[in-house]
């Protein structure tokens, strides 16, 4: 067996709880808990990802072995591992919600493999002293989604936390998939989790919250020395306003990737936001099918719609200035945190105008294409439009003469498409006209369009068929289906199903299009 090196920084540098008795409580004056997973009855690994397996350096054989497959399910721990819970808080659909913490979630280690550092965590491996009410457990479909997503997500381009493993625990587990008082049993799961850091802003917030500066100081020191340790060479004085600033960077750029693709997380509590600018915590998202800025997986948000797809980099926005909130009860200089959420401003402002000139084929972006793309995401809602297909198709124009016939298969809708086909053209010969002026051939402006327009996304009925087959005893179609999106922007033969519009049977189907935050 390779020896492994562990380097457990959260844990050997920052306060732990005290107590050692895992149950439900308020932790006070601790960044974290030492906890134990719990023992799973039957573990099998039916999924896993090799390129996660080359980032950690971990043969694809030995992770097949049962010394990994008892660390991966909770059964057992590698040389070096030290299982805990970390402590946080949060703001949820608005509202201070106080204490919650990782209540599915138990890291194991801090891995260290070619001069990075990768956090190690299990999520749905038992209870923890921030389970609330909750088991800790996961089942299998959320887990599938979330292994799924993590590794799409990477191949799409888009910053995220990445996924190792997936292994069937061989339980059942009870749970009320959309809280109507129907609970069932469900196979229970677990996914390994991994990431640089899994730190959040909510691991700020808390003990801002309850006045505990001294050990809010002491992470804020920790992170910086940790997790962004380019920033050492500067000042003392100048380092935390350096690191605000980049992580309202990184958040504005990954709010660009995510419009950019379609995907909607779905659960965009302060809790969910990653301090390094990663998509974390995939629960009920999304991607868009028929394009609306309105849309939002959640059940839970469908009436609110806070989380829908349009308003997502607003609500990062928010997040951060809660963020900031929080630094500013031990920096005395606020005008360094003002600064930072211009700067997300200004970030966002530009990276979004390069990302929405780059879909549609033009050099850079003109303030006169503000006016065809709202024009654009108006037609597109109305006509009911898929974003994915639509973008695809839109290589494939020829600029000297435009035929919307060539997108006619991104409308769901025959009637919606005759309907707006006048208005529709008319916009495309606008189109046209403005791409002509960029000398690009056409050759060339297709390949660079399909370098940021996907053919291949996460959608939810695809993923929900490969759920309904593992729920029968299948695995092999994950595994499938991962490998299609492993190459996202090339049109790969023989897999064209799964670059087709949402069928009509997924529209209102359980899992599709509804999802709830158990989902």
């Amino acid at each position: 067996m390779t020896n492994y090196r562990f380097d457990n920084r959260f844990i050997r540098d920052l306060p732990g709880d005290q107590e050692s008795e895992n149950q439900p409580r308020q932790v006070w004056g601790a960044l974290w808990s030492p906890v134990m997973p719990a023992l799973p009855p039957a573990p099998k690994l039916i999924a896993f990802s090799s390129e996660a397996c080359a980032a950690l350096g971990i043969d694809e054989n030995e992770l097949k072995q049962s010394h990994w497959l008892q660390a991966l399910s909770g059964g057992d721990l590698i040389h070096g591992m030290q299982p805990y819970a970390t402590n946080y808080g949060g703001h949820q659909f608005g509202q201070w919600a106080g204490q919650l913490g990782d209540g599915r979630a138990i890291g194991l280690g801090e891995l260290l493999y070619q001069n990075q550092r990768w956090e190690l965590q299990l999520k749905g491996a038992g209870g923890t002293p921030y389970s609330r009410r909750g088991d800790g457990k996961a089942v299998l479909r959320s887990s599938i989604r979330e292994f799924l997503c993590s590794e799409a997500m990477f191949h799409l381009g888009v910053p995220t936390t990445r996924a190792l493993s997936l292994v069937l625990t061989g339980e059942q587990v009870w749970r009320d998939m959309f809280y109507d008082g129907h609970p069932k049993q469900e196979p229970g799961a677990i996914v390994c989790r991994v990431s640089p850091s899994f730190t959040r802003f909510g691991h700020f917030q808390l003990p801002a919250m309850r006045g505990e500066l001294d050990l809010l100081n002491r992470l804020i020191n920790f992170t910086i020395e940790r997790d962004f340790p380019h920033l050492q060479s500067l000042p003392t004085d100048q380092q935390r306003a350096a690191w605000f600033h980049e992580v309202c960077s990184t958040t504005a750029t990954l709010m660009v990737e995510w419009m950019r693709v379609g995907f909607v997380h779905g659960v965009m509590n302060t809790d969910n936001m990653s301090i390094l600018g990663l998509t974390i915590d995939y629960g009920p998202y999304g991607w868009i099918d028929n394009f609306d800025l309105y849309w939002t997986p959640n059940t839970t948000d469908a009436e609110g719609l806070r989380y829908c797809f349009g308003r997502q980099p607003a609500i990062a926005r928010w997040n951060l200035h809660r963020f900031a909130e929080a630094l500013g009860t031990v920096m005395t200089d606020h005008e360094i945190l003002t600064a930072g959420l211009s700067r997300f401003d200004e970030v966002f402002a530009e990276k979004m105008g390069q990302m929405l000139a780059a879909k549609l084929g033009f050099s850079q972006w003109h303030d006169d294409d503000s006016l065809l793309v709202d024009r654009l995401f108006e037609l597109m809602t109305k006509a009911e439009v898929d974003m994915t297909i639509f973008y695809r198709r839109l290589a494939d124009i020829d600029l000297k003469n435009p035929h919307l016939s060539v997108l006619a298969d991104a409308f769901y809708s025959e009637s919606l498409y005759q309907q707006y086909l006048p208005e529709f053209e008319a916009w495309l010969n606008e189109y046209s006209e403005r791409a002509s002026t960029e000398s690009v051939d056409a050759h060339l402006r297709k390949e660079k369009m399909n370098q940021v327009n996907p053919c291949y996304v996460l959608r939810n009925y695809l993923s929900q068929q490969v759920i309904d087959a593992a729920e029968q005893g299948n695995y092999q179609p994950i595994s499938d289906l991962l490998e299609v999106m492993r190459h996202p922007y090339q049109e790969q033969a023989g897999k064209e199903q799964f670059a087709q519009k949402r069928p009509d049977w997924a529209k209102r189907k359980a899992g599709c299009s509804m999802l709830s935050c158990s989902s």
